[in-house]
């Protein structure tokens, strides 16, 4: 089982997150933190907004924080639901819409990844690919344990 997200894992995720932002032709921020939602890694491509360095860390500490995307929290914090205000608590680092995964192995929470810069399903997307990437590594990895 992985404790954290070692820095050349991180470092793989962002890549496919990259990958896929210059595949929709949008430079993004992307975050991979641990457990905790503590930075691990972070990368701004050229031209990605400055205020989206915050704004994917947030993502990253959010689904880690609360084990699950970040798109999840959107509905229920709407006024009147059971999380209304949700975004303001926790010194504001609480992010209500989509770009922020957390990452899973053993059905336990490891660490997270979270993107900001474009429109929020453009975020999605290209944290998607870094989940996916997770999954294949984590698929790898299980297989070397088998053998």
């Amino acid at each position: 089982m992985v404790d954290s997200i070692p820095l050349q894992t991180a470092t793989k995720l962002i890549k496919a997150a990259e990958e896929k932002a210059e595949e929709i032709d949008n430079p993004m921020v992307i975050t991979v933190a641990n457990s905790e939602g503590n930075l691990v890694a972070q990368h701004r491509m050229d031209g990605a907004w400055l205020a989206s360095v915050n704004i994917s860390r947030n993502k990253a500490y959010t689904s880690a924080a609360l084990d699950m995307p970040t798109h999840e929290l959107a509905e229920a914090s709407e006024p009147g639901n059971s999380l209304y205000g949700l975004q303001t608590t926790d010194e504001g680092r609480i992010v209500i819409f989509g770009g922020g995964y957390p990452l899973k192995q053993d059905g336990e929470v490891v660490g997270a990844i979270g993107v900001s810069g474009g429109e929020v399903s453009q975020d999605q997307e290209v944290a998607e690919a870094g989940v996916t990437q997770w999954q294949d590594l984590s698929d790898v990895e299980a297989v070397a344990a088998d053998d």
